[in-house]
């Protein structure tokens, strides 16, 4: 009978590998970046020092931590050289790192301003009270799953009534509930979630605010928030 087993220092490779994405990200101006990279879209070096608050040359070396810890990716387009965070695990990562610590904050009210708190990227898909609301209303309706990991049937009818196609083979997690970090509760996230923001930006019912998170609910996207994810 063929055995299998993994290599006797495979716990040790784990436990080193868990390290540096520890000390990668065990720097606030290096979480600053991050939080930054969290609007999905890719940074200059200059970009991101402002953000953190560091001189370039200090950016620099931030930077290289990030990428050593495979926490960003770099890409390189003529002279110039943009920086991004590595992927939707990372991105999720950082998301719930932020969940994690601002429960260890005191006291528990949050200084995050409002527009914030109501709707903002993550990542690749919406974030908020808004994003939160969808999500209750989502599984209140059954367009998910019990577990939030997948869309039902029906959910999958209602995206393509709002003109949402959905990959039947997608690369990613194809849905999860992803935690707010400052409602405390779950907003929509995976290719559903993603796919849901780039319909509500393409339909004018949100608008990006350019350099930073902020995203903001225009008139007609209450509306349509309201006619369609409110009970």
């Amino acid at each position: 009978m063929l055995k299998t087993s993994l290599p006797p220092d495979s716990g040790a490779v784990l436990e080193h590998a868990i390290a540096t994405v520890a000390a990668a990200m065990a720097d606030p101006s290096r979480v600053k970046m991050l939080c930054a990279l969290m609007d999905g879209r890719a940074w200059t070096a200059t970009e991101l020092s402002t953000a953190a608050d560091v001189a370039p040359s200090t950016a620099s070396g931030h930077l290289a931590r990030l990428l050593e810890g495979k926490l960003i990716s770099c890409l390189s387009q003529g002279r110039h050289r943009y920086y991004r965070l590595a992927g939707h695990d990372v991105a999720e990562l950082v998301e719930q790192m932020m969940g994690l610590s601002w429960s260890r904050i005191a006291p528990p009210e949050t200084r995050t301003p409002t527009s914030m708190r109501e709707a903002r990227t993550c990542y690749d898909h919406l974030a908020g009270t808004v994003a939160v609301q969808i999500y209750d209303f989502m599984q209140a309706e059954r367009w998910l799953e019990a577990d939030g990991t997948a869309l039902t049937l029906y959910g999958r009818e209602q995206f393509l009534k709002l003109g949402i196609p959905l990959s039947p083979h997608p690369r990613r997690k194809a849905c999860c509930g992803c935690l707010d970090w400052s409602e405390r509760r779950f907003h929509l996230g995976g290719e559903a979630g993603a796919a849901l923001f780039t319909c509500l930006d393409a339909k004018g019912w949100i608008q990006r605010v350019a350099g930073y998170r902020e995203v903001v609910v225009t008139p007609a996207g209450r509306r349509a928030v309201k006619r369609h994810f409110s009970r």
